[in-house]
């Protein structure tokens, strides 16, 4: 049984973490839910490197509705993948369900042009 829902997050997220990984070519798309924020970064794990990243604790991003903010979020992540030459991705939701925050974030890197 499981102790709390941070542990059960975390329990998750090495089920998915096994299955995954990211390379120069198709990095994974990792987010982060904060209660606040959101975090998304795009990662070569093979390398150990960050690519490029968004959260709405930049300017222009952060009012609103969370779920509106999600979404701005995927699409200022999906604009930097652009500058850095990065098409497609694999999705790594670490742990969190596929929905609401998490998803809006997804359909806005969509938007922007990155496939997942």
């Amino acid at each position: 049984m499981v102790k709390s829902k941070k542990l059960r997050r975390l329990r998750v997220k090495r089920g998915i973490r096994k299955k995954i990984s990211g390379t120069a070519t198709r990095p994974r798309l990792s987010v982060f839910r904060s209660n606040r924020h959101i975090y998304a970064q795009l990662i070569d794990d093979n390398a150990g490197t960050t690519l490029a990243s968004a959260s709405s604790l930049e300017k222009g991003i952060g009012e609103g509705n969370p779920v509106d903010v999600s979404r701005a979020v995927g699409i200022k992540l999906a604009d930097n993948a652009k500058k850095a030459g990065i098409e497609v991705a694999v999705m790594d939701r670490n742990g969190f369900r596929y929905h609401g925050r998490v998803k809006a974030l997804a359909d806005g890197a969509r938007e922007g042009g990155v496939n997942i």
